[in-house]
């Protein structure tokens, strides 16, 4: 690696820890700059996920604040993402190919759903204001599923896996966004950091590449967890909107 790749591979890790820890995404910034240089697929898909792990744990802290009195919450879904990040993790290394043509559906997918959410959340507010529905608890066995389904397609790819999850939650749960934002980076951390102990025994880590990455995401994510925690809410959905379709575009024309 040359001195100005290191720092293009460096530069995308700030970038993207940023991104991930304000939306999420920031695979489509590394992933494509270790490909340039001229990393094999799986392992740069490899050493991607090792070097963003720091960078979830920053943005993670980043959001401490609003993760006051989740615990009970953490437990329950970072269960599942774990869970869900160990098998996306072993689908990688036995089928490399298998996310390449459903990743942008389930990206407008989730993108449907956050352009919805305020709508749905009105509407599910007043039902449990008139005695029609239950009162809101943590999303029940439907969401623990779909944060476990999440975290499978984390484990194997991960981009835009933060958009699914403040889709999924942002649905399902009367918490603020940026709470919920909050709990997406840590079951992000618990999905690249699961993934990364996995792939460090299992498959070829380009140390460096990790390395760099692992500097620029966690300098990104404190970054990114600061700009992300001052965006009010119809900000931080036009951005994940924008964000979503970016990745869209550039997953379909990679």
């Amino acid at each position: 690696m040359t001195m100005w790749e290191a720092l293009a591979v460096l530069l995308a890790g700030t970038a993207a820890g940023t991104i991930n820890a304000i939306v999420g995404s920031g695979t489509l910034i590394t992933f494509p700059v270790l490909l340039a240089i001229g990393l094999p697929p799986v392992t740069a898909n490899v050493s991607n996920t090792l070097g963003l792990a720091p960078g979830s744990l920053a943005g993670a802290i980043g959001y401490r604040a609003e993760l006051a009195g989740q615990s009970r919450r953490l437990l329950r879904y970072g269960a599942a993402s774990l869970t869900g990040g160990l098998v996306g993790a072993a689908l990688l290394i036995v089928l490399p190919g298998a996310f390449d043509a459903v990743v942008p559906v389930l990206i407008l997918t989730a993108l449907v759903l956050v352009v919805l959410q305020p709508r749905v959340a009105r509407a599910m507010a007043a039902r449990r204001a008139a005695g029609t529905l239950p009162p809101a608890t943590d999303g029940g066995p439907l969401l623990l599923l779909l944060i476990a389904l999440t975290g499978v397609y984390g484990g194997y790819f991960g981009a835009a896996q933060g958009v699914l999850l403040l889709a999924l939650m942002g649905m399902l749960l009367p918490d603020s966004l940026q709470t919920i934002n909050g709990i997406k980076n840590v079951l992000a951390l618990i999905v690249n950091g699961v993934a990364a102990v996995f792939f460090v025994f299992t498959s070829t880590v380009d140390w460096t590449a990790a390395a760099l990455i692992a500097v620029g995401s966690t300098l990104g994510g404190l970054l990114g967890a600061k700009v992300g925690r001052r965006l009010p809410p119809i900000a931080l959905r036009t951005l994940i909107v924008v964000v979503g379709l970016a990745a869209v575009t550039k997953l379909l024309f990679l």
